[in-house]
């Protein structure tokens, strides 16, 4: 470190979440930072680093990078990406690809030896692989910290914290992975305060046009909506089906009662055993089947559940098996159709297909936003709903006003799902500065001390 400033590279920076953190958290130090380097991949993210900071080095993946290509630094910061870990994710952890970026981390560390970093992933990396269901970590996490401890020598600190405790409207679980080269650093000690979505709304901007909307307020009030989600799957209170709103097309009283029904009963471990096939939740039934609960003439029903196949909202299909693959890493379960099986009717479960799949309450929180799933949430304003902005995105992660993201919606939406909350960055940063701070302080008092002769 000279003249105060700390330098630092930033690797898989996406919005530069960390980076802003780190840097806010030295500032209110008094001392100077300096981002040596930054790697990103995406186009769109490089361009709204570049509007948003100053750079002197930027490189797209850190695999391509040599270790005489990197320049000395104080800190790596490293959001490394969580899909090999995350509960969205296919959660495979170091068998996936993405997963040994971890180690383009650790050839870093090894090569460069910095005083310290900051490592960011979602909280599913705590329990990911887990040996036996009472171990309080997975094996995933213990090789990262036995990696940065025993092989790197490094005192390492780790803790899962929600940006619900740090002022922001979502609760957003992620687990922060620090380390110095002197002493451990205690993470303890965020007084936490909460904030609920209204604080960090727009006002008055233009709201949704299009026939879904006008079917979802033609069967509800506004303040009835507050907080509830939009997918054919199960939700409670909280759930309204598209049959609800008559997304895919009308649907009568008699037809609402009967697509309720199978979406019950589809869950009972009795056909399965009728079936003959290993339970699943959501199986197709049969005409024989769904007619026991019924009580109308077979006809009727079949006209019915045609009716209500060609809009949409069920699917004729055969069920699906169960089938065990022994891997080299242990066995495989998936399912696949049965053809041998008489078909049925079953729920067309999801919603990423409709235009809005949550309406937020302006009272609560967000759900812990990804990037499949901001671009439809919609928001209460006026008399209607409308998208969630990209403004009000930013404010979700504690993101400064001043800060800009000038890519296509579908872009900006995207790094939003996949970038960290600030004001956590601050508060582990701030941990960490103060030991950077006192470490060469007292590295200059003994520099400074003359030599004694004998």
């Amino acid at each position: 470190m000279k003249n105060n400033t700390v330098k630092f590279i930033d690797l898989f920076a996406g919005l530069g979440g960390i980076r802003l953190g780190f840097e806010n958290a030295f500032k209110s130090l008094n001392y100077n930072t300096e981002c040596v380097m930054t790697s990103e991949i995406k186009p769109y993210a490089i361009d709204t680093l570049v509007n948003n900071f100053e750079h002197k080095y930027i490189v797209g993946d850190i695999f391509d990078v040599k270790n005489n290509q990197i320049p000395d630094f104080d800190f790596l910061l490293g959001g490394f990406p969580c899909q090999p870990f995350s509960s969205s994710g296919k959660r495979q952890g170091f068998v996936d690809t993405r997963g040994t970026l971890f180690f383009e981390i650790e050839r870093i560390l090894s090569e460069k030896k910095p005083y310290g970093f900051i490592l960011e992933n979602v909280e599913g990396l705590v329990k990911h692989d887990l040996e036996f269901k009472t171990d309080k970590i997975g094996k995933t996490l213990t090789t990262i910290l036995d990696k940065l401890k025993n092989e790197l020598n490094y005192n390492v600190s780790w803790k899962v914290f929600d940006s619900l405790d740090f002022g922001l409207p979502q609760s957003r679980k992620r687990i922060f992975i620090v380390g110095t080269k002197n002493k451990d650093i205690d993470l303890n000690g965020n007084e936490p305060f909460h904030k609920t979505l209204d604080s960090i709304f727009e006002n008055g901007l233009d709201t949704i046009k299009s026939d879904f909307v006008d079917k979802i307020l033609a069967n509800f009030d506004l303040t009835d909506l507050y907080g509830k989600s939009i997918k054919d799957k199960r939700g409670g209170d909280n759930n309204i089906h598209s049959w609800d709103i008559g997304a895919k097309g009308f649907v009568s009283d008699d037809q609402i009662l009967l697509l309720n029904k199978i979406f019950k009963e589809r869950r009972r471990k009795q056909w399965a055993i009728e079936i003959g096939i290993d339970w699943m939740d959501g199986m197709p039934l049969t005409l024989k089947q769904i007619n026991t609960f019924m009580d109308i003439t077979e006809n009727e029903l079949l006209e019915m559940l045609e009716d209500l196949t060609k809009k949409g909202y069920l699917k004729f299909e055969f069920p699906k098996k169960l089938v065990k693959e022994q891997m080299l890493n242990g066995v495989k379960t998936f399912r696949i159709y049965d053809e041998s099986k008489p078909k049925g009717y079953n729920i067309v479960a999801g919603k990423l297909s409709f235009e809005i799949n949550k309406i937020l309450n302006p009272k609560d929180i967000a759900p812990t936003l990804v990037a499949t799933d901001v671009s439809r949430l919609a928001v209460p304003d006026g008399n209607g709903l409308r998208k969630l902005t990209i403004r009000e995105g930013l404010r979700l992660f504690g993101y400064p006003e001043w800060y800009n993201i000038n890519c296509k919606e579908s872009d900006a939406f995207d790094l939003l799902g996949n970038t960290v909350a600030v004001p956590v960055v601050e508060f582990v940063a701030e941990k960490i500065a103060k030991s950077f701070i006192d470490y060469n302080s007292n590295h200059s008092i003994c520099n400074e001390m003359p030599v004694c002769s004998l």
